[in-house]
């Protein structure tokens, strides 16, 4: 079997109960990728499936709005309608709900594409041939969550100064009296180094699971297509097709999430110092 047909299915497709070969579980190796194209060492080689996903998902959400707005028109045609229900989707129910109206209105173009750019990439889990959700990448994520972090920090300084921003981010209250210090501690760590970890690796975390569960069940469908392990493969792919429906869920609720907490913490560095 050739290495690039291994790369795609992530398991031996000549493998089968009862004929002496053990049972080609996922595993890391699921989640590594071959570069598409380029020699080792040179730039090009660091481009491989999850890069190419990411940008198609960049192009697609990007062509998606050009279309649905160039033109825009009072009475909306479908697709104008279907983007507008979007846009405002994370506009009233995650934006407005978090920050209010007039302090979140400057941030719903960010938090509009931090939701499609989020939701597209999990999205390809269950894409025929992509199949893979380039979230369950940390780097992508991380990167995500580096960009938030920093629109947080840069808002924090700027609403309260520097004195006021590192109060705003340890929790700062005298009326605590002689446990003010440990508050402080126990706050700045936890605003400043726990909760960017956190918001990455709540979406990887998510995406990681979901897509070794996928290819559990699948990989699991094809090895037991011999003799009575017939019967069981029926059973695993009826798993399969419970689990894609569960990870379409999966998938917009994270989006969701991240999106949230990212409006979260920026509602909190906009909150008044008392």
């Amino acid at each position: 079997m050739s290495a690039d047909l291994t790369q795609v299915l992530a398991f031996e497709t000549d493998c089968h109960i009862f004929d002496g070969c053990g049972f080609p579980g996922p595993g890391l190796h699921s989640f590594l990728f071959e570069p598409l194209w380029g020699e080792a060492g040179t730039t090009s080689a660091y481009f491989n499936k999850p890069m190419l996903l990411a940008l198609l998902g960049s192009v697609i959400i990007v062509a998606f709005f050009w279309a649905a707005f160039r033109k825009p028109k009072v009475v909306p045609g479908k697709l104008q309608m279907v983007a507008e229900a979007g846009y405002d989707f994370v506009r009233r129910g995650i934006v407005y709900e978090t920050l209010g109206k007039k302090e979140g209105e400057k941030y719903v173009p960010f938090m509009v594409s931090l939701f499609f750019f989020v939701w597209v990439l999990n999205v390809w889990s269950i894409v025929p041939v992509a199949q893979f959700p380039v979230t369950a990448i940390i780097a992508y994520p991380a990167a995500l969550a580096l960009i938030v972090y920093f629109i947080w920090m840069s808002v924090t300084f700027k609403r309260h100064g520097f004195v006021g921003g590192l109060k705003n981010l340890t929790g700062y209250d005298k009326s605590l009296g002689a446990v003010l210090p440990l508050v402080m501690v126990i706050e700045f760590f936890s605003n400043v180094l726990v909760r960017p970890f956190t918001h990455a690796v709540r979406l990887f975390a998510n995406m990681f699971a979901g897509h070794t569960l996928l290819l559990l069940f699948t990989i699991a469908s094809w090895y037991l297509l011999n003799g009575i392990g017939i019967a069981y493969a029926g059973v695993s792919f009826i798993m399969v097709i419970v689990m894609t429906a569960f990870e379409l869920f999966i998938q917009a609720v994270q989006a969701y999430v991240f999106v949230l907490l990212a409006c979260s913490f920026i509602q909190g560095a906009l909150a008044e110092h008392h």
